[in-house]
């Protein structure tokens, strides 16, 4: 069973936009914090930004906060990456991923805490 799918990925200008989304099966986003994390071929994973719902509690990497904005709808299970300003290193495929429970500040971006990942969404962004 494939319990998360990122979609909206794709090629795009400096300073342009994308919004991509994480459709959850099997996972409700009301039990499972969804976060998004990008890796780049050669480098480690970053994590980019979470959304936990039974705390009401978002956390975004200081490299796109005030770029980047996440959301969900809860009755649709998804989980979207509204990206605003988008830069080449941007460019990175990126991931959604699950983890039961309500991750903290302190630990939210570590990517071991996730239980499920999806296949992951190409996203380019020229100069």
């Amino acid at each position: 069973e494939e319990q998360l799918v990122e979609s909206g990925g794709g090629l795009v200008q400096a300073g342009g936009s994308l919004r991509l989304s994480c459709v959850a099966s099997e996972v409700t986003v009301e039990d499972y914090a969804i976060g998004w994390f990008r890796q780049v071929p050669g480098k480690e994973r970053e994590a980019v930004s979470c959304f936990s719902d039974s705390d009401d509690m978002i956390y975004y990497s200081d490299s796109v906060k005030g770029r980047f904005t996440i959301s969900a709808d809860i009755a649709k299970n998804t989980v979207y990456l509204q990206m605003n300003s988008l830069k080449p290193e941007d460019t990175a495929v990126y991931y959604c991923a699950a983890q039961y429970g309500r991750p903290s500040r302190a630990n939210w971006h570590i990517a071991e805490r996730y239980d499920y990942w999806g296949q992951g969404t190409q996203v380019t962004v020229s100069s």
